[in-house]
């Protein structure tokens, strides 16, 4: 805790390194070409190209999976406000002020049982979804951390005893 309040980050868990994924994309490639250029020397030609859609789809992935790794969510909360900071990559960052006082935080159970819950900050008829990247276990400990920071709407608990 620091003098203006808290402050809490967000991020998707990113374990894979970019030259780590590059390892990885070039081994299943050798290896998905080596197999398909086989087969494409026994009269099997039609594999090549399928090989080749099947490596591309794959560095998308992994591409998009390392993008997260630029993926930010700053909470801050000081005795007035609840400051949220979104960081992407290639998008605006975006920022998103609620009175605190007036703050709600709501874990919304999906409708179907498979599907991840919401973690959701509210106020005044907005709403903003905070850790869609989280576990639902790490959802539930930042819906319990943000509750007790927050409090219920029209009651906003002292900073120091959070």
């Amino acid at each position: 805790m620091d003098a203006q309040g808290q402050r809490i980050e967000l991020s998707p868990h990113c374990s894979l390194t970019p030259v780590q994924a590059r390892r990885f994309f070039l081994g299943l490639c050798a290896g998905c070409f080596g197999f398909a250029g086989i087969f494409a020397l026994l009269g099997f030609w039609p594999v090549l190209p399928f090989a080749g859609l099947e490596m591309l789809v794959l560095g998308l992935a992994l591409k998009f999976n390392l993008d997260r790794r630029h993926q930010l969510q700053t909470i801050l909360i000081s005795e007035n406000e609840v400051r949220i900071e979104c960081r992407q990559k290639h998008r605006p960052d975006t920022q998103v002020v609620f009175p605190r006082y007036w703050a709600r935080v709501k874990l919304q159970r999906s409708f179907a049982p498979s599907h991840p819950s919401r973690l959701v900050i509210e106020s005044s008829g907005r709403a903003l979804e905070v850790g869609q990247f989280l576990t639902e276990e790490e959802r539930r400990g930042v819906a319990r951390q943000l509750d007790r920071l927050i409090g219920r709407t029209g009651e906003s608990p002292p900073m120091g005893s959070a």
